[in-house]
């Protein structure tokens, strides 16, 4: 590791307990990361920054579950199910907390580009495509009036509905890595016709990640699409 990843690790670690430190004491925060409060009173503040080990453990072992709780209590459900995911997406903070985490927890290859679906997915796109300092792009339900070349996905849903997405084709390169992403994974049909772009552009798949999985319908969807890694923050 050298000096700018063991830094931006540890300035990773300090945003996370300083997420949980807004619904926690020094000492309850201590119960849950096993550190001293007086320790982490200096790194909440900023006097001081934790050491790599520590950042490490924060970010991998108490990171992961951290930011699941924090999604878990910002996910609103209605009396038909319907997920709504407006208190993370709208969040950019909270969101660049989340791609370094997962990162971490599912062990992502390093894309060259993330991929989502307009519109949710947008901003955990952007901040994944931030993270990792590559490029981000969205496929719209529409042709853009300015393009020229599109790569084009299509699939009629068991509703009878035909679902169509557009990309521009210049988007992806062949031979790239896309790391396809979503607010929230529910049937895969999303997925799987971001897949089918990937697919189409001559490009690999480098993981497929989603903040929400409502039920295991999706995610199981995905993993036969693909031998990457598959999965979600959280699960409704």
């Amino acid at each position: 590791m050298n000096r700018a990843e063991k830094a931006a690790l540890q300035l990773r670690a300090v945003d996370v307990l300083r997420m949980l430190k807004e619904t926690r004491t020094y000492d309850e925060l201590a119960d849950r990361t096993g550190l001293p409060p007086g320790d982490l009173n200096r790194y909440v503040n900023g006097h001081v920054l934790p050491s790599a080990d520590r950042a490490r453990a924060v970010v991998e072992d108490i990171g992961h579950g951290a930011l699941a709780e924090e999604l878990d209590a910002r996910i609103r459900l209605d009396d038909e199910g319907y997920v709504d995911t407006s208190g993370a997406v709208f969040d950019q903070p909270f969101l660049d907390l989340v791609a370094p985490v997962a990162a971490d927890a599912f062990d992502f290859g390093r894309p060259d580009v993330v991929l989502t679906a307009a519109t949710d997915g947008i901003t955990l796109a952007a901040s994944l495509a931030s993270y990792y300092g590559v490029r981000c792009a969205y496929a719209k339900k529409r042709k853009e009036t300015a393009v020229e070349e599109f790569i084009e996905a299509r699939e009629r849903l068991e509703s009878g509905i035909e679902l169509t997405y557009y990309l521009p084709a210049s988007a992806i390169d062949p031979g790239e890595s896309v790391l396809v992403v979503d607010d929230l994974i529910r049937s895969g049909e999303t997925q799987e016709l971001l897949l089918d772009i990937v697919e189409s552009a001559g490009a690999e798949v480098a993981g497929v990640f989603a903040l929400i999985a409502a039920g295991d319908d999706g995610i199981e969807r995905a993993r036969d699409r693909t031998d990457a890694p598959v999965g979600a923050l959280t699960q409704v």
